[in-house]
């Protein structure tokens, strides 16, 4: 098969990683990639929010499947796109994908099943936001209705901070995204995510991960889009998983059919989960990114098989296998992000490091320059390891992060924490 990866992250990276090592994938192209995923596939520079342009690549270059990575593409419709022109993909409909680029549809839906979530109310000026936060008091989360390169969620400790949050959204911090904002309970717990193949009313859990958002140690310090993640995630035992399942997920998808907008693709459910009972955060259609830097690296080569039994509506018949084994991705970032940061800073050691099936470095925002990796990003590099434990994981990606020689970045030192 000739296969098309869309995006150029440390997700899709992983995703090439992963479906590279299938016998079925000939040919894999990354558009427009990164300088890890130049090494393991052709790059191509195409604007992947512009169907047209893909649909035409598509049919120059015999594309059999297509594999959208971020969520942009999927709000734009890109999968419609693709289906309409007969070519296959992975990844759902512009309408599906609904339930992420909107927080109010994502809670119409929820109020609609009786799935178990945070209390909300949608505003769409600044004065009578700030007089329900008034009333609410704190803490208290305020979230960007629409799509905001997962920045626009403010979990605000106290009144100060979430009028703060507020008056940025409206004053347009985020664009078009904080237009509307969705004020929502705040929710104690643990956090964790669940990710789920869908297809209609079929659905298959591949995997549990937990993630670092707070830049700082001990997590502290404003929210990022991910400083690491691990796999599984401990807190969403089995029993946890399977009521997730019947309470959370399934009455989604159900909802999903009935509006007639059925989701295909990979549905990650972000969870807060305490006493033994979860609550949905939100979710997002498409891998999270660090977690599926996990998942891949504990799924392997499956992970295509996966996807096309998701494409070809065969997840009936299919199982994903799992190794008793753990997962740990460490990122590495620009110093001062997720604020301010200098782009253009070299990258060595790179090539020293050891890959393989347990031990990967994973791309994200980087790019090649005269043989010279630079970093072009916020997070710019994923270090990822699997081994028969956490805590050898752990040991085992500090040691390859400290062998990078990279001054200008950073990484919490503390991945895992919570299991550990």
């Amino acid at each position: 098969m000739n296969i098309l990866i869309l995006g150029s992250g440390g997700r899709e990276h992983s995703l090439a990683w992963a479906i590279k090592q299938n016998p079925k994938c000939d040919r894999l192209i990354c558009a427009p990639g990164n300088a890890g995923m130049d090494e393991i596939a052709d790059c191509a520079d195409i604007d992947i929010l512009n169907g047209g342009a893909v649909v035409e690549f598509c049919a120059e270059n015999a594309i059999d499947y297509v594999v959208i990575g971020p969520e942009a593409p999927l709000a734009a419709g890109m999968a419609d796109r693709l289906r309409a022109a007969g070519v296959k993909c992975f990844g759902p409909s512009r309408e599906a994908a609904r339930l992420e680029a909107s927080k109010t549809f994502t809670k119409q839906v929820c109020d609609a099943a009786n799935v178990p979530t945070a209390g909300w109310a949608r505003f769409g000026d600044a004065a009578s936001a700030a007089a329900h936060i008034r009333e609410q008091g704190a803490p208290i989360v305020v979230k960007a209705d629409g799509l905001a390169a997962g920045k626009g969620v403010v979990v605000a400790m106290t009144e100060a901070e979430a009028l703060a949050a507020i008056d940025d959204m409206f004053a347009g911090a985020y664009g078009e995204a904080g237009a509307e904002v969705v004020i929502e309970e705040f929710m104690q717990g643990e956090e964790a995510s669940l990710f789920v193949l869908a297809n209609g009313e079929h659905c298959m859990a591949i995997g549990s991960a937990q993630d670092h958002k707070r830049v700082g140690e001990g997590d502290t310090g404003p929210n990022t889009g991910g400083m690491g993640a691990y796999s599984p995630a401990p807190v969403l035992t089995p029993e946890i998983e399977a009521r997730v399942m019947a309470e959370i997920v399934r009455p989604t998808l159900a909802a999903m059919a009935r509006r007639g907008t059925p989701y295909q693709g990979v549905l990650y459910a972000g969870l807060m989960i305490l006493d033994g009972r979860a609550r949905l955060v939100e979710y997002n259609v498409r891998f999270g990114d660090p977690e599926c830097q996990v998942l891949c690296m504990r799924l392997g080569a499956q992970v295509l098989d996966l996807l096309l039994a998701c494409s070809d509506d065969r997840l009936h018949e299919t199982r994903a296998a799992f190794a008793d084994d753990h997962a740990i991705t460490v990122v590495m970032a620009a110093r001062g992000y997720p604020g301010t940061y200098r782009k253009g800073s070299a990258i060595r050691g790179l090539d020293d490091l050891p890959s393989s099936s347990h031990q990967e470095v994973f791309h994200a925002g980087t790019t090649l320059s005269d043989g010279q990796v630079l970093a072009t990003g916020g997070r710019v590099l994923n270090v990822t390891t699997r081994a028969a434990s956490l805590r050898e994981a752990r040991d085992l990606a500090y040691g390859m992060v400290d062998a990078i020689d990279w001054p200008d970045g950073f990484c919490r030192r503390d991945i895992g924490w919570r299991a550990l």
